[in-house]
Protein backbone atom coordinates (compact mmCIF):
# COMPACT_ATOMS: atom_id res chain seq x y z
CA UNK A 1 0.00 0.00 0.00
CA UNK A 2 3.05 2.33 1.25
CA UNK A 3 5.85 1.05 -1.68
CA UNK A 4 9.38 2.40 -1.13
CA UNK A 5 9.01 5.93 -3.53
CA UNK A 6 12.65 7.49 -5.19
CA UNK A 7 13.11 9.74 -2.41
CA UNK A 8 14.29 13.29 -2.72
CA UNK A 9 15.41 13.61 0.87
CA UNK A 10 18.40 13.78 2.93
CA UNK A 11 18.06 10.08 4.89
CA UNK A 12 20.39 9.66 7.19
CA UNK A 13 19.85 5.89 9.20
CA UNK A 14 19.12 7.01 12.82
CA UNK A 15 17.61 4.83 14.86
CA UNK A 16 15.74 7.19 17.47
CA UNK A 17 13.86 5.18 20.01
CA UNK A 18 14.62 2.77 22.22
CA UNK A 19 11.92 0.33 24.16
CA UNK A 20 11.73 0.80 27.52
CA UNK A 21 10.90 -1.73 30.05
CA UNK A 22 7.81 -0.85 30.71
CA UNK A 23 6.14 -0.68 27.82
CA UNK A 24 3.94 -3.85 25.75
CA UNK A 25 5.68 -5.54 23.43
CA UNK A 26 4.30 -5.09 19.76
CA UNK A 27 3.27 -8.82 20.22
CA UNK A 28 1.59 -8.09 23.22
CA UNK A 29 -0.19 -4.83 21.84
CA UNK A 30 -2.07 -6.94 18.96
CA UNK A 31 -2.78 -9.33 20.99
CA UNK A 32 -5.04 -6.80 22.97
CA UNK A 33 -6.05 -5.69 19.69
CA UNK A 34 -7.44 -8.85 18.36
CA UNK A 35 -9.26 -9.60 21.32
CA UNK A 36 -10.96 -6.15 21.58
CA UNK A 37 -11.93 -6.41 17.86
CA UNK A 38 -13.13 -10.23 18.98
CA UNK A 39 -15.08 -8.81 21.76
CA UNK A 40 -17.09 -6.81 19.18
CA UNK A 41 -17.36 -9.03 16.28
CA UNK A 42 -20.78 -9.65 16.93
CA UNK A 43 -21.94 -6.19 17.64
CA UNK A 44 -23.18 -4.45 14.36
CA UNK A 45 -21.89 -1.35 13.90
CA UNK A 46 -23.94 1.81 13.57
CA UNK A 47 -22.19 5.08 11.93
CA UNK A 48 -23.59 8.32 11.35
CA UNK A 49 -24.45 7.51 8.05
CA UNK A 50 -26.85 4.93 9.13
CA UNK A 51 -28.38 6.31 12.03
CA UNK A 52 -31.42 8.41 11.79
CA UNK A 53 -31.96 11.65 14.05
CA UNK A 54 -34.96 12.39 15.93
CA UNK A 55 -34.43 15.85 15.51
CA UNK A 56 -33.30 19.01 13.66
CA UNK A 57 -32.00 21.95 15.20
CA UNK A 58 -34.54 23.93 14.31
CA UNK A 59 -36.29 21.70 16.41
CA UNK A 60 -34.29 22.23 19.74
CA UNK A 61 -36.08 24.71 22.05
CA UNK A 62 -33.48 27.24 22.04
CA UNK A 63 -32.80 30.85 21.18
CA UNK A 64 -33.14 31.67 17.47
CA UNK A 65 -29.54 33.43 17.36
CA UNK A 66 -27.71 30.03 18.49
CA UNK A 67 -29.06 28.95 15.49
CA UNK A 68 -28.25 31.26 13.21
CA UNK A 69 -24.80 30.34 14.43
CA UNK A 70 -25.29 26.94 13.93
CA UNK A 71 -26.39 27.45 10.76
CA UNK A 72 -23.35 29.61 9.62
CA UNK A 73 -20.83 27.09 11.42
CA UNK A 74 -22.39 24.90 8.68
CA UNK A 75 -23.88 22.36 10.50
CA UNK A 76 -26.16 20.07 8.43
CA UNK A 77 -28.14 18.13 11.29
CA UNK A 78 -27.37 17.28 14.80
CA UNK A 79 -24.69 14.11 15.49
CA UNK A 80 -26.23 11.34 17.27
CA UNK A 81 -24.86 12.38 21.03
CA UNK A 82 -26.10 16.11 19.73
CA UNK A 83 -29.21 14.47 18.58
CA UNK A 84 -29.89 12.81 21.91
CA UNK A 85 -27.74 15.30 24.41
CA UNK A 86 -29.43 18.39 23.62
CA UNK A 87 -33.00 17.78 24.44
CA UNK A 88 -32.02 15.97 27.70
CA UNK A 89 -29.61 18.51 28.48
CA UNK A 90 -32.38 21.22 28.01
CA UNK A 91 -34.80 19.94 30.68
CA UNK A 92 -32.13 20.12 33.20
CA UNK A 93 -31.29 16.57 33.95
CA UNK A 94 -27.75 15.46 34.52
CA UNK A 95 -26.20 13.21 31.93
CA UNK A 96 -23.86 10.92 31.35
CA UNK A 97 -22.87 10.76 27.58
CA UNK A 98 -20.64 8.44 26.17
CA UNK A 99 -19.06 8.39 22.93
CA UNK A 100 -16.42 8.23 20.57
CA UNK A 101 -14.04 10.92 20.43
CA UNK A 102 -14.98 12.95 16.97
CA UNK A 103 -18.40 13.34 17.43
CA UNK A 104 -19.49 16.59 18.14
CA UNK A 105 -19.87 16.09 21.66
CA UNK A 106 -18.19 19.83 22.75
CA UNK A 107 -21.38 21.20 20.71
CA UNK A 108 -23.70 18.77 22.45
CA UNK A 109 -23.12 20.23 25.83
CA UNK A 110 -21.99 24.06 24.80
CA UNK A 111 -25.56 24.43 22.86
CA UNK A 112 -28.12 23.97 25.39
CA UNK A 113 -25.75 25.78 28.32
CA UNK A 114 -25.16 28.79 25.65
CA UNK A 115 -29.44 28.73 25.56
CA UNK A 116 -29.41 28.35 29.70
CA UNK A 117 -27.31 31.43 29.94
CA UNK A 118 -29.30 33.69 27.38
CA UNK A 119 -32.26 32.74 29.53
CA UNK A 120 -30.88 33.28 32.62
CA UNK A 121 -27.63 35.90 32.68
CA UNK A 122 -26.12 34.76 36.52
CA UNK A 123 -26.04 31.26 35.01
CA UNK A 124 -22.31 30.20 35.53
CA UNK A 125 -20.80 27.36 33.94
CA UNK A 126 -17.67 25.17 35.32
CA UNK A 127 -15.91 23.24 32.95
CA UNK A 128 -13.24 20.91 33.57
CA UNK A 129 -10.72 19.81 30.48
CA UNK A 130 -8.26 16.98 30.76
CA UNK A 131 -5.48 18.88 28.72
CA UNK A 132 -4.55 22.54 27.93
CA UNK A 133 -5.48 22.15 23.98
CA UNK A 134 -9.13 20.60 24.23
CA UNK A 135 -9.59 23.67 26.87
CA UNK A 136 -8.63 25.95 24.43
CA UNK A 137 -10.25 24.49 21.35
CA UNK A 138 -13.64 24.48 23.69
CA UNK A 139 -13.23 28.24 24.41
CA UNK A 140 -12.68 29.07 20.60
CA UNK A 141 -15.89 26.66 20.39
CA UNK A 142 -17.57 28.47 22.80
CA UNK A 143 -16.65 31.93 21.28
CA UNK A 144 -18.10 30.69 17.94
CA UNK A 145 -21.48 29.94 19.11
CA UNK A 146 -21.97 33.18 21.45
CA UNK A 147 -20.27 35.18 19.29
CA UNK A 148 -22.28 38.75 19.64
CA UNK A 149 -24.10 37.45 22.87
CA UNK A 150 -22.19 39.74 25.41
CA UNK A 151 -21.13 35.71 26.90
CA UNK A 152 -18.01 36.11 28.85
CA UNK A 153 -15.55 33.27 29.55
CA UNK A 154 -12.24 32.59 31.59
CA UNK A 155 -9.92 30.28 30.55
CA UNK A 156 -7.94 29.25 32.99
CA UNK A 157 -4.69 26.42 31.83
CA UNK A 158 -1.31 26.44 32.56
CA UNK A 159 1.40 27.92 30.51
CA UNK A 160 -0.33 30.96 30.23
CA UNK A 161 -0.74 34.57 31.83
CA UNK A 162 -1.95 33.89 35.23
CA UNK A 163 -2.63 37.69 36.35
CA UNK A 164 -4.36 37.74 32.76
CA UNK A 165 -6.92 34.92 34.16
CA UNK A 166 -7.29 36.34 37.47
CA UNK A 167 -8.49 39.54 35.94
CA UNK A 168 -10.96 37.15 33.63
CA UNK A 169 -12.28 35.44 36.93
CA UNK A 170 -13.01 38.98 38.75
CA UNK A 171 -15.16 39.43 35.56
CA UNK A 172 -17.72 37.00 36.83
CA UNK A 173 -17.50 34.98 33.50
CA UNK A 174 -20.34 32.99 32.63
CA UNK A 175 -18.09 30.05 31.45
CA UNK A 176 -15.02 28.94 33.56
CA UNK A 177 -12.72 26.48 31.46
CA UNK A 178 -9.59 24.53 32.69
CA UNK A 179 -7.54 22.15 33.30
CA UNK A 180 -7.10 20.30 36.75
CA UNK A 181 -3.71 22.02 37.49
CA UNK A 182 -4.75 25.70 37.10
CA UNK A 183 -7.78 25.72 38.36
CA UNK A 184 -7.15 24.30 41.50
CA UNK A 185 -3.71 26.61 41.74
CA UNK A 186 -7.14 29.19 41.54
CA UNK A 187 -9.32 27.89 44.14
CA UNK A 188 -6.29 27.66 46.78
CA UNK A 189 -5.45 31.47 45.70
CA UNK A 190 -8.69 32.21 46.67
CA UNK A 191 -9.50 33.83 43.30
CA UNK A 192 -12.07 31.05 41.97
CA UNK A 193 -14.86 30.29 43.94
CA UNK A 194 -17.00 26.65 42.79
CA UNK A 195 -19.69 27.59 45.11
CA UNK A 196 -21.70 29.42 42.40
CA UNK A 197 -21.54 26.85 39.68
CA UNK A 198 -24.74 25.43 39.52
CA UNK A 199 -23.85 23.88 35.99
CA UNK A 200 -20.54 21.63 35.49
CA UNK A 201 -18.94 19.61 32.28
CA UNK A 202 -16.29 16.99 33.70
CA UNK A 203 -15.29 16.32 29.97
CA UNK A 204 -12.88 13.29 28.87
CA UNK A 205 -13.17 12.07 32.60
CA UNK A 206 -11.23 8.78 31.31
CA UNK A 207 -8.11 11.01 30.39
CA UNK A 208 -8.44 12.36 33.47
CA UNK A 209 -8.37 9.29 35.11
CA UNK A 210 -5.20 7.57 33.28
CA UNK A 211 -3.10 11.16 33.57
CA UNK A 212 -3.77 11.04 37.28
CA UNK A 213 -6.18 14.10 38.44
CA UNK A 214 -8.57 11.68 40.04
CA UNK A 215 -8.36 13.29 43.50
CA UNK A 216 -8.32 16.39 41.71
CA UNK A 217 -11.71 15.85 40.07
CA UNK A 218 -13.02 14.50 44.07
CA UNK A 219 -11.85 17.61 45.50
CA UNK A 220 -12.84 20.29 43.16
CA UNK A 221 -16.78 18.14 43.70
CA UNK A 222 -16.63 18.30 46.95
CA UNK A 223 -16.68 22.06 46.70
CA UNK A 224 -19.66 22.12 44.13
CA UNK A 225 -23.37 22.89 45.61
CA UNK A 226 -25.68 20.14 45.64
CA UNK A 227 -27.70 21.38 43.97
CA UNK A 228 -26.40 21.92 40.31
CA UNK A 229 -26.79 20.12 36.82
CA UNK A 230 -24.06 17.81 36.17
CA UNK A 231 -22.69 16.86 32.85
CA UNK A 232 -20.45 13.56 32.20
CA UNK A 233 -18.32 13.17 29.20
CA UNK A 234 -16.32 10.18 28.39
CA UNK A 235 -15.09 7.94 25.62
CA UNK A 236 -14.98 5.18 28.06
CA UNK A 237 -15.97 4.30 31.66
CA UNK A 238 -13.22 2.99 33.18
CA UNK A 239 -13.56 1.52 37.54
CA UNK A 240 -12.36 4.84 38.76
CA UNK A 241 -14.69 7.13 36.24
CA UNK A 242 -17.44 4.80 37.71
CA UNK A 243 -16.81 6.17 41.26
CA UNK A 244 -16.50 9.64 39.73
CA UNK A 245 -20.14 9.13 37.96
CA UNK A 246 -21.52 8.08 41.86
CA UNK A 247 -20.08 11.15 43.55
CA UNK A 248 -21.02 13.96 40.37
CA UNK A 249 -24.32 12.79 38.93
CA UNK A 250 -27.61 12.67 40.14
CA UNK A 251 -30.19 10.36 38.56
CA UNK A 252 -28.08 10.94 35.20
CA UNK A 253 -29.61 10.02 31.97
CA UNK A 254 -27.03 7.83 30.39
CA UNK A 255 -26.65 8.57 26.83
CA UNK A 256 -24.05 6.28 24.55
CA UNK A 257 -23.93 6.51 20.71
CA UNK A 258 -20.60 4.41 21.12
CA UNK A 259 -21.14 1.20 19.06
CA UNK A 260 -17.64 -0.09 17.93
CA UNK A 261 -14.54 0.73 19.63
CA UNK A 262 -13.10 2.48 16.56
CA UNK A 263 -15.30 4.60 13.81
CA UNK A 264 -15.69 3.07 11.44
CA UNK A 265 -14.45 5.15 8.88
CA UNK A 266 -10.94 3.92 10.28
CA UNK A 267 -9.17 1.92 8.54
CA UNK A 268 -6.65 0.31 10.52
CA UNK A 269 -3.68 -1.09 9.01
CA UNK A 270 0.00 -2.26 10.74
CA UNK A 271 3.65 -1.49 9.41
CA UNK A 272 6.53 -4.62 10.58
CA UNK A 273 9.28 -2.91 11.66
CA UNK A 274 12.09 -4.74 9.04
CA UNK A 275 14.94 -3.38 11.32
CA UNK A 276 14.50 -1.27 14.20
CA UNK A 277 17.74 0.66 13.20
CA UNK A 278 15.99 1.19 10.05
CA UNK A 279 13.16 1.92 11.57
CA UNK A 280 12.95 6.07 10.73
CA UNK A 281 12.84 4.93 7.06
CA UNK A 282 9.80 2.68 7.04
CA UNK A 283 8.42 6.05 8.32
CA UNK A 284 10.18 8.39 5.38
CA UNK A 285 8.46 5.92 2.54
CA UNK A 286 4.90 5.99 4.36
CA UNK A 287 5.36 9.95 4.71
CA UNK A 288 6.25 10.48 0.80
CA UNK A 289 3.63 8.27 -0.43
CA UNK A 290 0.86 10.47 -2.31
CA UNK A 291 -1.87 9.18 0.12
CA UNK A 292 -0.45 10.88 3.22
CA UNK A 293 -2.21 14.81 3.01
CA UNK A 294 -1.79 15.31 6.53
CA UNK A 295 -0.66 13.21 9.00
CA UNK A 296 -0.04 13.20 13.07
CA UNK A 297 2.07 11.08 14.38
CA UNK A 298 2.06 9.59 17.97
CA UNK A 299 5.38 8.77 19.99
CA UNK A 300 5.62 7.94 23.63
CA UNK A 301 7.91 10.51 24.78
CA UNK A 302 8.29 14.47 24.86
CA UNK A 303 12.05 13.53 23.88
CA UNK A 304 11.40 11.01 21.36
CA UNK A 305 8.57 13.38 19.80
CA UNK A 306 10.86 16.03 19.54
CA UNK A 307 13.85 14.14 18.19
CA UNK A 308 11.51 12.54 15.64
CA UNK A 309 10.21 15.81 14.64
CA UNK A 310 13.47 17.72 14.07
CA UNK A 311 14.67 14.31 12.11
CA UNK A 312 11.87 14.76 9.69
CA UNK A 313 12.34 18.56 9.44
CA UNK A 314 16.08 17.75 8.68
CA UNK A 315 14.73 15.22 5.87
CA UNK A 316 13.24 18.14 4.44
CA UNK A 317 9.11 17.71 6.03
CA UNK A 318 7.11 19.94 7.27
CA UNK A 319 6.39 19.03 10.44
CA UNK A 320 6.33 20.55 14.14
CA UNK A 321 6.19 18.77 17.60
CA UNK A 322 3.71 19.60 20.76
CA UNK A 323 4.54 17.86 23.86
CA UNK A 324 4.72 19.23 27.58
CA UNK A 325 7.68 20.32 27.03
CA UNK A 326 6.73 23.42 25.28
CA UNK A 327 5.43 26.36 26.30
CA UNK A 328 1.69 27.02 25.96
CA UNK A 329 2.07 29.34 23.12
CA UNK A 330 4.82 27.24 21.41
CA UNK A 331 1.98 24.61 21.16
CA UNK A 332 -0.61 26.55 20.00
CA UNK A 333 1.24 28.21 17.35
CA UNK A 334 2.06 24.44 15.45
CA UNK A 335 -1.55 23.96 15.98
CA UNK A 336 -2.32 26.71 14.07
CA UNK A 337 0.41 25.88 11.69
CA UNK A 338 -1.11 22.25 11.25
CA UNK A 339 -4.69 23.59 10.95
CA UNK A 340 -3.59 26.28 8.19
CA UNK A 341 -1.64 23.23 6.33
CA UNK A 342 1.87 25.66 6.85
CA UNK A 343 2.79 22.15 8.06
CA UNK A 344 1.53 19.07 7.18
CA UNK A 345 2.80 16.49 9.46
CA UNK A 346 2.25 16.88 13.51
CA UNK A 347 3.82 14.53 15.83
CA UNK A 348 2.44 14.34 19.67
CA UNK A 349 2.08 12.88 23.23
CA UNK A 350 -0.98 11.13 23.86
CA UNK A 351 -1.41 13.96 26.87
CA UNK A 352 -0.70 16.82 24.39
CA UNK A 353 -2.77 15.97 21.56
CA UNK A 354 -5.86 14.96 23.71
CA UNK A 355 -8.95 16.52 22.44
CA UNK A 356 -7.72 17.82 19.18
CA UNK A 357 -10.29 18.08 16.60
CA UNK A 358 -8.41 19.45 13.55
CA UNK A 359 -10.41 18.83 9.68
CA UNK A 360 -8.57 17.00 7.04
CA UNK A 361 -6.44 14.33 8.96
CA UNK A 362 -5.40 11.58 6.95
CA UNK A 363 -3.33 9.26 8.44
CA UNK A 364 -2.72 8.64 12.15
CA UNK A 365 0.26 6.93 12.27
CA UNK A 366 1.63 5.42 15.85
CA UNK A 367 5.36 5.47 15.71
CA UNK A 368 5.56 4.31 18.94
CA UNK A 369 2.89 1.68 20.31
CA UNK A 370 0.35 2.95 22.77
CA UNK A 371 0.67 1.97 26.17
CA UNK A 372 -3.19 0.50 26.37
CA UNK A 373 -5.77 -0.18 23.58
CA UNK A 374 -7.91 2.90 25.22
CA UNK A 375 -5.13 5.24 23.78
CA UNK A 376 -4.89 3.50 20.68
CA UNK A 377 -8.70 3.97 20.32
CA UNK A 378 -8.10 7.85 21.50
CA UNK A 379 -4.94 7.94 19.05
CA UNK A 380 -6.71 6.88 16.10
CA UNK A 381 -9.81 8.90 16.94
CA UNK A 382 -8.39 12.09 15.32
CA UNK A 383 -8.69 10.78 11.44
CA UNK A 384 -11.71 9.34 9.83
CA UNK A 385 -13.85 12.49 11.41
CA UNK A 386 -17.19 13.53 10.48
CA UNK A 387 -17.81 10.55 8.72
CA UNK A 388 -14.97 11.52 6.46
CA UNK A 389 -12.45 8.05 5.60
CA UNK A 390 -8.96 7.91 7.99
CA UNK A 391 -6.02 5.67 7.90
CA UNK A 392 -4.69 4.22 11.21
CA UNK A 393 -1.14 3.07 10.99
CA UNK A 394 0.47 1.08 13.68
CA UNK A 395 4.30 0.16 13.64
CA UNK A 396 4.93 -3.30 15.38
Amino acid sequence: MYPNHQNRFSRNQKPLNKRRNNEKTSEEFLREIRAAQQRQQNIQPVSQTEYSCQHTFNDFAIDERIKRAIVEKGYCEPSPIQDQAIPIILTGRDLVGIANTGTGKTAAFLIPLIDKVLKNRTERIFIVTPTRELAFQIDAELRSFSRGLNIRSALCIGGTNLGRQINDLRGNPNFVIGTPGRIKDLIQQKVLSLSNFTNVVLDEVDRMVDIGFIEDIRYFISLLPVKRQSLFFSATIPAKAQDIIKLFVTNAVTVSVKRTEAADTVTQNFIKIEDTQKKIEQLHDVLISKEVEKALIFGRTKWGVQKLSDELVRRGFKAGAIHGNKRQNQRQHILEQFKRNEITILLATDVASRGLDIEGISHVINYDIPASYEDYIHRIGRTGRANKKGVALTFV
